[in-house]
């Protein structure tokens, strides 16, 4: 049984199709990386995993731990152990920093102990990303997740608008998110890694700290290609997405 499962999916957004048939497995303690252009489909397939209420599935299924959740609420598929750094949060007003991951934390009641090890803790009476900077908002939601404790992390471009400072401490964090061990039982963890994870990423950078397992690129909607992360990297780089998918076209499930 895989830990996620995508089986045909399409879905909806802004009264648009944009994913068109996606198929993607993730494993138990695999990270697997998403590239593809902008408006591709990355962030939507994101969003449709967490349930984002934007997003109309109009066919095929999301599958957590053999479950169908396709139409299960956000916050249901949060309490199973699924977990989603965005890219752009919103601002909430109202809402403390550090009421939110008291609320959040599961099995880390001393989380806000630890917020400083985020460079968080003078944050934690603030409104959520009210007047926060790009990487005191990407440093919040990596604190965030580590409060909630998730199984499988879905991280969309966790190193894009940071300077090389937050880039180091967020990567470093979110290394420790998918190392946890206490949510792997003895001889189940992949390479030591027990958390799954997707990651959207354009630069690459976050994965000199987490590494990869596979990759896929998405474009127009639908899984084009796959194989191994760096290789997919340096051939974008090379030739960028049309040529890399030309290349490697393969007959997908």
């Amino acid at each position: 049984m895989h830990m996620l499962e995508i089986r045909d999916l399409h879905v909806e957004a802004g009264g648009r199709e944009i994913l068109k048939g996606v198929n993607l497995t993730i494993d138990e303690g695999e990270t697997v990386t998403l590239f593809g252009p902008n408006g591709s489909g990355k962030s939507t397939l994101m969003a449709a995993i967490m349930g984002y209420a934007y997003c109309k599935v109009t066919k095929g299924s999301i599958f957590y731990e053999g479950v169908d959740i396709t139409n299960m609420p956000v916050d249901e598929r949060a309490k199973m152990g699924i977990g989603m750094m965005m890219q752009r949060p919103p601002n909430v007003v109202g809402v403390k920093l550090g009421d939110l991951l008291q609320t959040i934390s599961r099995n880390n009641g001393d989380v806000l102990k630890h917020a400083g090890d985020f460079k968080m803790n003078n944050h934690l009476d603030r409104d959520l990303n009210v007047g926060f900077s790009g990487g005191e908002i990407k440093r919040s939601e990596v604190l965030q997740l580590t409060a909630q404790n998730p199984k499988l992390v879905l991280l969309d471009e966790p190193e894009s608008g940071v300077d090389l400072e937050s880039i180091e401490l967020i990567g470093d964090k979110i290394h420790d998110l998918l190392y946890n061990t206490e949510l792997c039982e003895m001889g189940r963890a992949k390479a030591n890694r027990c958390v799954s994870a997707l990651v959207i990423t354009h630069t690459g950078q976050i994965l000199d700290y987490i590494g990869a397992d596979k990759g896929y690129i998405i474009n127009d909607g639908r899984i084009r290609c796959s194989g191994r992360p760096t290789d997919l990297l340096k051939e974008i780089r090379e030739k960028g997405y049309k040529e890399c998918i030309s290349c490697r076209m393969v007959k997908l499930p």
